[in-house]
């Protein structure tokens, strides 16, 4: 089977997946997987070892994109998340069996749609996703090896701030509490990195201007696969639920993440795809107590212990 796998928006969104395409190449190897990505994802997914081949989502350019799509002759596509846009250029594309979920006002360009309602969170983004491959694949099991993504490095004894917020996070510690927390690493072997993404530029400044130990601030231009190699080569990736987050579980390095404490924003939809030995996940409300920071605080220290 031809197959396009379709997942347009941002970094953790396609993150999360990435199992759908790992357990159909896995399970049905002689299946040739492309994926449709946006820019940020473009570069990275075309390192992919189980992804065969990339299409650029142009958004201002939509028409060069239909009739690349057109081009591959695809016998049928998966779509993790739609709108009106995707909707219609998979229908003008003339794919014959096009999945998704049975959402939106989109689904009616699909002819092939699964009624999930994720709003339930009954189980994670990933496990989700997995479940469209059922449509094509009825006897597709919901397993695939790990690491998601296979990056050997070196392990190093750096554990990894990263402050920023993502899309869908609603839980975040303050800037101040995550300088306490990595000065809390002066007394071990352990070094503390601050990460940024390109938005982020508000965060580096204070974090910058309030650091009163020694800390590594690394640069973000690196590519978003060589951001990932370097998190593979990390003991710990402390941060809020966001695309840098699932690159971290992606590659199986610790993680102490944040959440919102409502279910749509909790770690039982937006966990890491890792070994749950390696999550430590935490729920944060926007007016979080001393006490749960102390609670951060601790985990902290175990796992550097």
């Amino acid at each position: 089977m031809n197959l396009l796998i379709t997942r347009h928006d941002k970094i953790g969104d396609f993150i999360v997946t990435l199992p759908l395409f790992k357990a159909i190449k896995e399970q049905y190897p002689q299946t040739k997987l492309t994926s449709l990505v946006s820019k940020v994802n473009f570069e990275f997914a075309q390192h992919i070892e189980f992804i065969d081949d990339v299409i650029l989502y142009d958004k201002n350019d939509l028409n060069t994109t239909l009739q690349t799509i057109k081009s591959k002759k695809f016998d049928a596509s998966i779509s993790a998340y739609i709108d009106t846009n995707l909707g219609k250029l998979l229908f003008k594309s003339g794919i014959k069996k096009r999945v998704a979920p049975a959402t939106k006002i989109a689904q009616f360009f699909f002819n092939k749609r699964v009624k999930q309602r994720r709003s339930r969170v009954e189980k994670t983004e990933w496990q989700y996703n997995l479940d469209l491959g059922l449509k094509l694949f009825p006897d597709l099991q919901a397993t695939f090896s790990k690491p998601l993504l296979n990056i050997t490095s070196s392990k190093e004894k750096k554990v990894v701030f990263h402050p920023g917020f993502g899309g869908s996070s609603d839980g975040n510690l303050a800037l101040d509490d995550y300088i306490t927390l990595a000065r809390t690493l002066q007394n071990n072997e352990y070094r503390a990195v601050f990460t940024f993404g390109p938005d982020d530029g508000d965060s580096k400044e204070y974090i910058q201007a309030h650091l009163d130990f020694d800390a590594e601030i690394l640069d973000s231009k690196m590519s978003l696969y060589e951001f990932t190699q370097f998190l593979s080569s990390c003991f710990l990736f402390v941060s809020t639920s966001t695309g840098p987050m699932h690159l971290a579980g992606a590659v199986n390095t610790k993680t102490l993440s944040f959440f919102g404490d409502t279910l749509f924003a909790s770690d039982k939809r937006w966990a890491t795809i890792s070994e749950k030995e390696n999550q430590n996940n935490f729920l944060v409300p926007a007016d979080y107590s001393n006490a749960l920071y102390l609670e951060i605080e601790q985990r902290l220290k175990e796992l550097t212990s």
